[in-house]
């Protein structure tokens, strides 16, 4: 998708300049708007005009502010569905040692990045593996933003109510488990419980995204482990995928995606893509839904 750049008319040079916060806030009115703007347009905030066409602003523009306009508006402005899932890996791609440990691949920014998606979408699913292992928070903290609806996949009900997810009522939860594999125990106000068929002792992604979007979440980031984020990939249900390279070899441990075996590289993938600076880590942002030019 193309972005346009801020021209508007001429800019005198005691213009305040338009900065990073101001530039987040138009985005998550945009995702997240009090009531539906007409033609798809965002309003105007901080002077700041946005579309799925590209933004405009009224004013001088940081650098950092225009990267993260040009980085995240395909995401804040998409109408309808969204599906985006995230990966930070090293270089040669692992997410983790093969004890486990990931803390911390990728450098802070990063981590900003991953707290900025997660406050753009409307639900962010993570698989029973990385619930069980990392036991995460799955909120919005390193930035200001509402939190998402935290999805816990759980085909086999392995996911025991001593889980940050099950426990901390900070956000809404909702568990899917399969069915007749009933969780342990019971679980905290915020919780809500829903059984899916499974597929192959799994959930079919797009069953899951269905489900999703009949609670009114539309918009969803797949956040993790790897093998959940492959299985969304293979699936052919993401729109998008952004993975977050860090500078660090370590020659070992657990692949980023890991998918059905090809035998040439003319199976492989080739989607449209960009970069962006973030910290000392690369963001790829790979378009899935549309073609590679």
């Amino acid at each position: 998708m193309a972005v346009s750049s801020p021209t508007g008319g001429p800019m005198g040079a005691t213009d305040s300049i338009l900065s990073l916060e101001e530039a987040w806030q138009a985005l998550l009115h945009a995702a997240h708007p009090p009531s539906p703007i007409p033609g798809g347009e965002a309003a105007a905030v901080a002077g700041l005009r946005l579309s799925p066409a590209g933004w405009q602003a009224e004013r001088p523009v940081s650098p950092s502010a225009r990267d993260l306009l040009d980085c995240l508006l395909p995401l804040a402005t998409r109408a309808g569905r969204l599906a985006i899932a995230q990966l930070g890996q090293s270089l040669d791609g692992r997410i983790a040692t093969e004890s486990g440990h990931s803390h911390f691949i990728n450098g802070p920014q990063s981590l900003v990045h991953l707290h900025r998606l997660r406050a753009l979408v409307d639900a962010v699913v993570v698989g029973a593996g990385t619930a069980c292992e990392d036991d995460p928070r799955l909120t919005v903290r390193h930035v200001a933003g509402p939190h998402p609806v935290r999805v816990i996949l759980d085909p086999r009900g392995r996911v025991t109510p001593d889980r940050l997810l099950l426990r901390d009522p900070e956000a809404p939860t909702l568990h899917l488990h399969g069915e007749g594999a009933w969780p342990e125990g019971p679980a905290g106000d915020h919780v809500q419980r829903l059984a899916l068929p499974l597929v192959a002792g799994g959930f079919a992604p797009a069953s899951v995204l269905d489900a999703l979007a009949e609670r009114g979440l539309g918009r969803v980031l797949i956040e993790g482990g790897g093998v959940t984020v492959s299985r969304f990939l293979e699936a052919g249900v993401l729109h998008r995928l952004h993975l977050l390279m860090a500078p660090l070899l370590i020659g070992s441990g657990r692949p980023g995606l890991a998918m059905t075996p090809i035998d040439t590289l003319h199976q492989a993938r080739r989607p449209a893509s960009r970069t962006f600076p973030c910290g000392d880590d690369t963001l790829f942002d790979l378009v899935l839904d549309e073609p590679a030019a």
